[in-house]
């Protein structure tokens, strides 16, 4: 009873307080550029907003998959908060948790049957050789602490001092995943303007706003293993302000760089993860 009651308030938080992070990064991107933007509640009631909106259906979607795919996306990012926040369990499933969101990112598209959707899923198949750092990822954290384990991560550190300051080089990979994850960042092919929204382009009413409960809930998934992998332990303030540092961060990025083409997208990603993973084994070899 009481762990329901857990897993409940840690997805409601991954949702209100994700969807303030999300507001807060359109409002730092629209700043820079000079634009008043939207108030930082905007990503919150958009998301309330579609699950009460008419919902239809395009004559070419595959149904039921077309529905079924955008629950299953909502279901995995559930998984992330109870594997990650609830019961810091194994950081394997987390990672695994992005594989399968790379494949539902890929159906989500096909499901539709619309031109932009197409385009977007074969990004993102495309786009999946950009996700091989973080398992290289994983790979330097395990060699380093001896656990996939996030309790005994958090552990480790308390120990031995944050990650982020023994494998600087690798806490880098991983922030330049944050990026990639971000909205209008440049490495987000999959999205990009001339795919009007992408694999959501065809979805409408409740259907969006799944779409936008998961968005929210894996851009707060995704700062809350970072922070836990390379910073913890971290109290709840610690978490507060590393999420609204990062996202900040991450806007002011995105604001001032223009979307790369696939080919650069996914060579620069992979660049930095070579030198990254490879720097980090030579480091942690040296000591």
């Amino acid at each position: 009873m009481y762990l329901m009651a857990d897993i409940v308030v840690n997805v409601l938080i991954a949702f209100l307080f994700g969807s303030i992070l999300l507001g807060l990064h359109r409002k730092v991107m629209a700043r820079i550029q000079l634009r008043p933007g939207p108030p930082i509640i905007q990503h919150f009631l958009h998301s309330l907003k579609f699950f009460f909106k008419e919902t239809s259906f395009p004559k070419t979607a595959a149904m039921p998959f077309y529905v079924a795919i955008v629950v299953i996306l909502c279901a995995i990012w559930v998984t992330a908060v109870i594997v990650g926040p609830v019961s810091q369990g194994s950081l394997l499933i987390i990672f695994g948790v992005y594989a399968l969101y790379k494949i539902v990112e890929h159906n989500s598209g096909s499901s539709s049957g619309s031109p932009y959707g197409k385009m977007s899923c074969v990004r993102a198949v495309f786009s999946a050789a950009a996700e091989l750092p973080l398992f290289a990822v994983i790979a330097i954290v395990y060699l380093k602490t001896g656990t996939m384990n996030i309790a005994e991560i958090i552990a480790y550190q308390s120990v031995h001092g944050a990650l982020i300051f023994s494998v600087p080089l690798a806490t880098i990979v991983f922030f330049v995943l944050i990026l990639s994850k971000s909205p209008y960042s440049p490495f987000a092919i999959t999205k990009g303007k001339d795919l009007v929204s992408g694999y959501e382009t065809e979805h409408f009413g409740f259907l969006r706003g799944f779409l936008m409960l998961s968005e929210s809930m894996s851009w707060y998934v995704i700062l809350w293993v970072f922070l836990t992998i390379f910073l913890a332990p971290l109290s709840l303030v610690g978490y507060l302000v590393g999420m609204i540092v990062i996202t900040a961060i991450t806007a002011i990025i995105n604001a001032v760089t223009p979307i790369f083409n696939p080919n650069h997208s996914i060579m620069t990603q992979i660049s930095i993860a070579i030198v990254g993973i490879g720097g980090s084994l030579l480091l942690m070899l040296i000591a």
